[in-house]
């Protein structure tokens, strides 16, 4: 039975990361660490974050979010990827491949935004202490919440809704390792115009508008920076800000690479690589720089292990 959009595929084949025998146990190890770390990281932040309540403010607000994102965006195609290491045909059903780009798409697009929130939350604490807690209000934090969640959302219907209405013919092998939007959009037979456009307006969008947005509050941030005497205050804003801005580059940067360029098969081979980063690096450094190298973060991991002491 064909899928509802009329396609004739009813099932595709994913390539995976590479198509060398040889790597694929090593490959296997190493994203199955990876992906191990990325859960225990991502969890144990969120069960800290949740069950310590002088860690109820914005900023842990936006720390749970992201880490609550990171711990199932992860989980959306990591599983899979590690499966089609060890086995033969990486088969994945039209279905599957279609939920499987939604929630990638739901969960990438909120990363975005809970990024950008941060990015809002500490201009607010450095440039504007006095006002902070008038600004970031319980109710503004949560709608901010909420608008990145909704714009996900949209967002993602959006693409799925696009890749829906296209025909899969004959052609049913992804290069990729999950069902990621260009990939999928190659095997069409059909018209893509529509589908290339939506991709450049809506991931335009959701690249270039958080990153004018982080680059702006950063710039209010370092010029505060500047104007604060002490030395130890002056490093210490500083190291917060490159932590930041590195992992927020490599996130954007790597996304921007993927889907801002004409695809080609060279380029989508360097998209493979790309990709990588925002799919399986990026949520395993989280927890590391955002906030397992936060003094009260490490107060409260203390402060849980020893009452957990008989």
């Amino acid at each position: 039975m064909a899928p509802e959009n009329g396609s004739f595929v009813t099932e595709f084949i994913l390539m995976g990361l590479t198509n060398r025998p040889d790597l694929q146990i090593p490959l296997f190890f190493l994203f199955l660490v990876m992906y191990m770390v990325t859960v225990l990281g991502n969890l144990c932040l969120v069960m800290l974050i949740g069950l310590n309540k002088h860690l109820h403010t914005p900023m842990y607000f936006f720390l749970f979010n992201l880490s609550f994102i990171d711990l199932h965006y992860s989980s959306v195609f990591t599983p899979k990827m590690l499966i089609n290491f060890i086995s033969k045909m990486n088969v994945i059903s039209y279905r599957g491949c279609m939920t499987q780009l939604y929630f990638y798409c739901f969960f990438v697009i909120s990363e975005c935004y809970v990024l950008t929130s941060m990015a809002y939350d500490r201009y607010v604490a450095i440039c504007n202490p006095l006002l902070y807690n008038t600004v970031m209000s319980t109710k503004m934090y949560c709608n901010l919440m909420l608008a990145s969640y909704l714009i996900a959302f949209s967002s993602a219907m959006v693409h799925t809704g696009c890749m829906l209405r296209v025909t899969f013919c004959d052609a049913n092998i992804i290069n990729h390792y999950f069902c990621d939007i260009l990939p999928v959009m190659q095997l069409s037979c059909t018209s893509t115009y529509v589908n290339e456009l939506v991709v450049c307006i809506v991931v335009g969008i959701n690249i270039f508008v958080p990153i004018f947005t982080v680059f702006v509050s950063y710039g209010f941030i370092i010029f505060t920076v500047f104007h604060i005497s002490s030395s130890e205050g002056r490093s210490k804003a500083f190291h917060t800000c490159s932590s930041h801005i590195v992992a927020v580059s490599l996130f954007f940067g790597s996304g921007a690479f993927m889907y801002l360029k004409p695809s080609s098969a060279g380029s989508m081979e360097e998209g493979k690589i790309s990709s990588v980063f925002y799919t399986n690096v990026i949520p395993m450094m989280n927890p590391l720089i955002y906030s397992l190298r936060n003094r009260d973060v490490k107060v409260a991991l203390r402060k849980s292990l020893t009452s957990r002491k008989f």
